[in-house]
């Protein structure tokens, strides 16, 4: 949520850029300047009747003490004669308090000066590109691959729950498991501490780090007690720090954490949620950082490259994109998503999303820093997917197809236990049906 001084003293600048959302946000934003403008007469009326109210009770103490009755009831009238004054403009106070904050609730955060004005993703700057390798054969979809091969089953999953929950299994289940452990052991390498957070949050929880009102639509809310499934970690990770003040020295504070993730992804349709291109159920790495506001920028390079650093590792081909302002987060002042290549599909997977919030979470949050002067600032946060799983493993299982089976990255034989998922579990299934059948007729 963006800060009222702050639009009052960069009113021109916030209108230019939240116009690369492609949205005029001009009469809002007056508005929103009106209602504070409001809010502080009121409050200044407000506060002088209070200073009255108290002055005048003091008197009261005072004359009674002094044995001027006469005098205490004549103020005990005034006293009374401001209350109805007093509890008008408390209430026109809440009133115009409540709307001044709806109203920031629906103003998304400033794109830094490097977001580009664009309508949508297809706008987004590409500004790093590994090489995609050259294969001369088909390659299976992993949606075939994974049934073939039994380690994936998204029939079973539909039958348990329904589509977008699939069930791991064999040599998928631990590639998944591997994943995880590898991403976090490098996040902790980095410096991060682990966190094993709830997987449900309250609503101040979701209002605060952006997620609602903007995408409730898209969360799965448990009714009964009013609580949400996460969408990733970064909404409960971020929230530890809820109505803090920092000492400076606490200064970067460094969170990593493994989640299944929910998300309704209403509306979604088409090739693009085929397999693992798109679930409601879904298990990633998040990174979360909390920053001095001078540094911030600093550490989204630094997020960038770690990231980087992972794909490097999985042998996965990559590019990053900075997104224009048509595709922007609401929360976001500027993101960096990171997209694999399938070479089955044919196409780019997004697995990973970086981005710098600035203040605005932070403001939501009431998180600040003490700079040990008397001065205290909201800081920066920022978080990132260090990776999501389903579309790298949907890319490593499509990339990685030879004649002897799926090879499995050198990087993850330690975790994994094998260096490949072979063919030959194909050939026992079909040996062992086969087996089965002959039994069946014999008998």
């Amino acid at each position: 949520m963006l800060q009222v001084s702050y639009i009052k003293d960069n009113f021109a600048n916030v209108v230019s850029n939240l116009g690369k959302r492609n949205i005029d946000f001009t009469k809002q934003l007056q508005e929103i300047i009106e209602l504070d403008d409001s809010r502080k007469k009121i409050q200044s009326e407000y506060d002088s009747i209070l200073n009255e109210s108290n002055k005048i009770a003091k008197d009261i103490g005072f004359l009674y003490k002094s044995g001027k009755e006469k005098e205490a009831e004549n103020l005990k009238l005034k006293s009374i004669s401001l209350k109805p004054k007093s509890k008008n403009l408390h209430d026109e106070l809440h009133r115009i308090s409540e709307d001044l904050k709806a109203k920031l609730c629906l103003i998304p955060n400033v794109p830094h000066d490097l977001v580009v004005k664009g309508l949508n993703e297809e706008e987004n700057e590409i500004i790093f590109s590994t090489k995609i390798p050259e294969k001369e054969e088909t390659l299976i979809p992993h949606w075939e691959l994974s049934s073939k091969l039994d380690i994936i089953d998204f029939d079973l999953g539909n039958k348990i729950t329904g589509s977008g929950f699939p069930v791991y299994k064999n040599k998928g289940a631990k590639l998944q498991r591997s994943l995880i452990n590898f991403f976090l052991d490098k996040n902790i390498s980095k410096g991060y501490n682990e966190i094993q957070p709830p997987l449900l949050v309250n609503e101040v929880s979701g209002f605060s780090t952006g997620q609602l009102p903007d995408k409730e639509g898209q969360m799965y809310h448990v009714q009964n007690d009013n609580l949400y499934l996460i969408p990733t970690a970064e909404v409960p990770l971020t929230n530890i720090y809820r109505d803090s003040i920092l000492k400076i020295d606490e200064l970067p504070i460094k969170l990593t954490g493994y989640t299944p993730c929910f998300r309704r992804e209403a509306g979604s349709y088409g090739s693009d949620v085929r397999g693992l291109n798109r679930l409601h159920q879904f298990d990633k790495v998040e990174i979360v950082r909390i920053e001095c506001p001078s540094k911030s920028y600093q550490v989204l390079d630094e997020m960038v490259e770690h990231i980087k650093s992972l794909l490097l590792d999985l042998e996965l081909p990559f590019r990053i994109i900075r997104l224009c302002g048509g595709d922007l987060g609401f929360t976001s002042a500027l993101t960096y998503d990171f997209e694999v290549y399938s070479m089955a599909q044919k196409k780019w997977l997004e697995v990973s999303s970086v981005s710098n919030f600035e203040s605005f979470q932070a403001n939501r949050l009431k998180v600040r820093v003490n700079y040990g002067d008397k001065s205290k600032k909201l800081v920066h946060t920022l978080n990132g997917s260090s990776l999501a799983l389903p579309r790298v493993v949907a890319a490593l299982i499509e990339n990685n197809q030879t004649n002897e089976g799926i090879k499995i990255p050198k990087i993850l034989h330690n975790y994994t236990g094998f260096k490949i998922i072979d063919w030959l579990l194909l050939n026992w299934n079909i040996n062992n049906l086969v087996w089965n059948m002959l039994i069946l007729k014999k008998d």
